[in-house]
């Protein structure tokens, strides 16, 4: 929200702060940090997502990316340490072991992630970013903002149509290899994804068969990173693609009944 109102004074805007926005951007992009993520990284990530991905484009509704999911990006890109999650929890003295699930199923196979059941995938017993570990609560918010009409149900469903298939595909190919789709689901930033950050408004498409087609795509793409991809967690890079593409995508419309009299 800084950023926002210092752009605005610096730019003789008028100040935008209070539409909310700049704050959503802020809240989305701290569920995606790791706990132990120093001040300056919130600081970098922050003015990435609010100035770059936000402001230079003209404000809400002019972005072709998601303003958060560009901060985070360009933070995995340019100091991915950060964003070991493993590490991160040897910060602290929590008096057991536990390993970010996404990295022991990428580098060990299903077997080192087999005493994660579902249930405690959704209830949090994982590790991760600060807001996207909780499934329960990521679906009945995501459900809260279909019901509304704040998010439309095309980009979310086919998003987790589009992991689950491909996970499952993987799986059935090589199940020694490649975790099960369940798993994928409810881990790393898919649920966030999903209902938070793939339908925003001013990077995803209006039209029903583009928004299949992008929730799928970015599904896709989410589990290619993650199998055979070098990031551990594909959603954020999936997403930042499909928003590069959505422009195309969004002219997909089918042809018009009837001719002209």
């Amino acid at each position: 929200m800084l950023w926002e109102m210092l752009l605005n004074m610096a730019m003789k805007r008028t100040q935008t702060v209070t539409d909310g926005h700049a704050a959503m951007i802020g809240l989305l992009f701290a569920m995606m940090l790791p706990a132990a993520a120093p001040w300056w990284l919130v600081l970098t990530g922050t003015f990435v997502s609010v100035v770059v991905g936000k402001m230079i484009f003209g404000g809400i509704g002019g972005n072709p990316f998601h303003p958060a999911l560009l901060g985070i990006g360009i933070l995995f890109v340019s100091w991915g340490d950060y964003f070991d999650f493993n590490e991160a929890l040897r910060n602290y003295e929590l008096g057991f072991e536990m390993t970010y699930p996404l990295w022991s199923a990428k580098f060990f196979g299903p077997g080192a992630v087999a005493d994660h059941s579902v249930w405690g995938l959704l209830a949090g017993q994982q590790i991760g970013g600060i807001g996207a570990t909780f499934g329960l609560g990521l679906i009945a918010g995501g459900i809260y903002l279909i019901v509304r009409g704040i998010v439309r149900w095309e980009i979310p469903v086919s998003f987790l149509a589009g992991v689950f298939v491909t996970a499952f595909m993987f799986h059935a190919a090589a199940p020694d290899r490649f975790a099960g789709p369940l798993f994928h689901l409810f881990t790393g930033y898919t649920l966030l994804g999903a209902f938070f950050l793939a339908p925003e408004d001013s990077s995803s498409p209006v039209n029903f068969v583009p928004m299949l087609i992008y929730g799928a795509g970015a599904g896709i793409l989410t589990m290619l990173i993650r199998n055979i991809g070098v990031y551990i967690d594909g959603v954020v890079f999936a997403i930042i693609l499909m928003n590069i593409a959505n422009p195309l995508i969004d002219k997909i419309r089918p042809k018009a009944i009837g001719k002209v009299a």
